[in-house]
């Protein structure tokens, strides 16, 4: 076969949620399918790393895609042209955008639907350009995978798709992922909380993390226990709003929390495999990546009751309702206070990530390619 793939987010030193389950995937896939000709298509000159394999063609094609008038031009301009041109037999899109123009079989990966349900959360062009072509994807593709059996209820539900369409697809996390000896946890602690122990929220800062909660709940920790405590946000300020900065604003220990930006693997290894637990407090989630690096590291996790989360956390996480300062809250004390059931989660932890890995999520999306060809 001549599959065409959509890697346009694959993007040196920048791999984040989507670009990670991209990588992941198809750095297995294409190796281990030789007979079958991939051509990758980016969107801007790309790093020599993710041509994976000798059976992989790289192809750049302007402009960049990262504006809903330029998704409209690249997908359904740009992509139908080069898909004619490669006689392509299928083309596989790890982002949840096809091209409608195409009459080429097309394989989406839809990770969630956060759109859909908090579309304020949004900038108005980008939900707009969601909410119009997201539900025509759905019905163009020959087959969708998504990330979690949440998510397939989700899709179904929302777009009217038949179960039979949708493959679960569930995500993995890095094997970097592993536990931090204690000398270099005292290091990290002295790098980035002034040696002091911490709770750690990882992923963009999107409105959907629930910053503005996290931080409520931050403060009624802070003020019930007196800890020296802090809370590390990991991540690109990308979505901040003023909401979450008022909540910041007003915090009488708003100078406890700490935020660190973006890092690489290799560092957010070390942040989380150091920290006390992991508050990962979404309101809305597709799957939850963060959740198994935490299991992978020993770190107990606190995260939501809702959506995705207790899918992929099962009994060893405290589930919290997300909406509930209080019981965010509740949870960090018990943390706190309690180290048997930090030891508990974490075993708890161990045996919950052997459930998942890349290799699993590479083989099952293979699957639902071959099913899209029959």
């Amino acid at each position: 076969m001549r599959i065409a793939v959509n890697t346009r987010l694959l993007i040196k030193n920048k791999l984040e949620g989507i670009g990670g389950f991209t990588f992941e995937t198809l750095s297995r896939i294409v190796k281990q399918h030789p007979e079958h000709t991939f051509y990758f298509i980016f969107d801007r000159p790309y790093d020599a790393a993710f041509v994976f394999a000798p059976n992989v063609n790289p192809i750049v094609a302007f402009p960049q895609a990262r504006h809903p008038l330029l998704y409209f031009i690249w997908f359904e301009l740009i992509i139908p042209r080069i898909l004619r041109r490669i006689k392509a037999d299928l083309f596989l899109s790890p982002d949840g955008y096809l091209s409608l123009r195409s009459m080429v079989k097309q394989v989406v990966v839809m990770h969630d639907l956060n759109f859909e349900h908090y579309p304020h959360d949004l900038p108005f062009a980008e939900r707009c350009y969601y909410r119009t072509f997201f539900h025509r994807y759905a019905q163009k593709a020959a087959r969708i995978a998504t990330v979690s059996e949440f998510s397939k209820m989700d899709i179904m539900n929302s777009y009217h798709i038949d179960d039979e369409k949708i493959d679960t697809v569930f995500n993995g996390a890095n094997e970097l992922f592993q536990p931090v000896p204690e000398t270099e946890r005292e290091q990290t602690r002295g790098k980035y909380a002034r040696g002091n122990e911490y709770f750690i929220c990882v992923g963009s800062v999107h409105p959907r993390k629930n910053i503005v909660n996290l931080l409520k709940a931050f403060e009624l920790f802070k003020s019930a226990t007196g800890s020296q405590i802090k809370l590390l946000i990991v991540g690109q300020r990308k979505w901040w709003t003023r909401a979450m900065q008022h909540s910041l604003d007003r915090m009488p220990h708003r100078s406890e929390v700490i935020f660190t930006g973006r890092v690489d693997n290799r560092e957010l290894q070390l942040l989380i495999g150091s920290a006390l637990a992991l508050t990962y407090v979404s309101y809305h989630e597709g799957f939850g990546i963060p959740i198994l690096e935490s299991f992978g590291c020993d770190t107990p996790v606190i995260t939501s009751a809702i959506t995705s989360m207790p899918e992929v956390a099962g009994k060893a996480a405290l589930l919290t309702d997300p909406f509930s300062p209080t019981s965010i809250a509740g949870a960090m004390e018990r943390i706190y206070n309690e180290p048997v059931l930090r030891e508990e989660l974490i075993a708890l932890g161990r045996e919950r990530r052997k459930i998942f890995s890349w290799q699993k999520t590479a083989d099952a999306l293979w699957q639902c390619i071959e099913k899209a060809v029959v």
